[in-house]
């Protein structure tokens, strides 16, 4: 749900420094046109495909992959896609199919995605997060994985690292968190700078350099350097080409204007959101907003996941904030009840006018938190005022 374009372009990135190109829907379009565009456009013997969670199975059946790479599973666009159960036990049934055929990379700590090893037979690879200094004082409201995919028991947890991706067990059955082929060790968040890590693995260990920020950037990673090993890439390789990995597409994006940084940082879901807000955390305050909540259909019409993400955090920590796009008043609402000072609130509907009114304001950094449309009308405003190339031009 979280990550597939961040993670296709790192593999990408990797594969690439390895003399390796593959043909690549490297601008994200990734339900069945989107794939077949990429098959007719390049050229190559390899392919490397973000596929949209609905549009896996369908996409799998078709192309035969040798090997699928999936890293997590969490309430995203409910009108469009149901519960994440629904998806996982489709992916479960996939991996039944293609056992023996197609080899599955799986993120250890999320049990939604854990679970489906046990359909997808040999051949499967686990990555996670082994530093345990990472964990979450709290469980978070975005909590999407409750129950034992095996029993249905309630799930305990040791220990939780982003949304319900950590480490887990049943109490019922005996059920485990798989142990990683592929873990992350002693790990420093360093804000917008990136992070840094050890990365375990048969191979020893190796030293990462993330220039992007966060644990879920961290996650991604993971699931690339263990799938790029799946296809031979040592891990020493992968480590050293994502030390040059650069943001795509809204993703971390930092843009020069004038004399103001502006950094654009999707959120999408409350898990993705709460990883954004962790990050914005560590950054000095005052922190410098624009906020752009959007429910159009690629966004996904119920926006009532701003209220399962965590704003209380950055209530201290603020400087101006202006509330943007089809729904920008639900947003200013939400940061009401979150705490935030209602003087250093603005709503201005129209997103143009309300980025040139956060750029006045803000100091050398401005932070656009858009959802997805919200994000795409950005990048339009910002190529068609000359500040950033469109992005399939860049």
């Amino acid at each position: 749900t979280n990550g597939k374009t961040t993670t296709a372009s790192m593999l990408a990135t990797i594969l690439e420094s390895a003399g390796r190109h593959p043909v690549h829907n490297r601008a994200g379009s990734n339900m069945t046109w989107g794939v077949a565009t990429a098959l007719l456009e390049q050229k190559g013997t390899e392919g490397l495909f973000e596929v949209d969670e609905a549009w896996l199975p369908e996409v799998a059946d078709r192309l035969g992959p040798d090997t699928i790479l999936l890293g997590n599973l969490f309430r995203d666009q409910l009108d469009r896609y149901g519960e994440t159960e629904a998806l996982a036990d489709a992916w479960a049934d996939l991996a039944s199919r293609t056992a023996g055929t197609t080899d599955f990379v799986l993120n250890a700590d999320d049990p939604l995605i854990a679970d489906i090893g046990n359909s997808s037979g040999p051949g499967t690879t686990y990555f996670g997060i082994a530093d345990e200094s990472q964990a979450l004082s709290e469980l978070q409201h975005a909590f999407d994985a409750k129950l034992c995919r095996v029993c249905g028991h309630e799930l305990t947890y040791d220990r939780a690292f982003v949304g319900h991706l950590g480490h887990y067990h049943c109490e019922s059955c005996g059920m485990r968190r798989p142990e990683p082929d592929v873990s992350a060790n002693r790990i420093t968040l360093r804000g917008m700078s990136g992070v840094t890590a050890t990365i375990d693995s048969p191979e020893g260990a190796s030293e990462l350099e993330l220039p992007l920020p966060g644990l879920y950037n961290l996650y991604n990673a993971l699931g690339a350097i263990a799938t790029a090993r799946q296809m031979g890439i040592p891990v020493e390789d992968s480590v050293r080409s994502l030390a040059g990995m650069k943001a795509v597409f809204g993703r971390v994006e930092r843009i020069q204007i004038n004399e103001t940084s502006l950094s654009i940082l999707l959120i999408k879901n409350p898990a993705g959101a709460n990883e954004v807000i962790r990050t914005l955390s560590l950054e000095p305050a005052p922190v410098d907003l624009w906020i752009a909540l959007n429910d159009r259909i690629a966004d996904g019409r119920d926006v009532s996941w701003i209220w399962d993400a965590d704003f209380e955090m950055l209530a201290d920590r603020v400087g101006k904030v202006t509330c943007t796009g089809t729904r920008a008043s639900e947003m200013a609402l939400r940061l009401k009840y979150a705490g935030w000072p209602l003087a250093r609130i603005e709503v201005i509907d129209d997103p143009e006018m309300a980025l040139d009114h956060a750029l006045k304001a803000a100091g050398s950094d401005l932070f656009a938190l858009p959802t997805y449309t919200a994000l795409l009308d950005l990048r339009n405003l910002l190529a068609a005022r000359g500040d950033t190339e469109k992005y399939w031009e860049g």
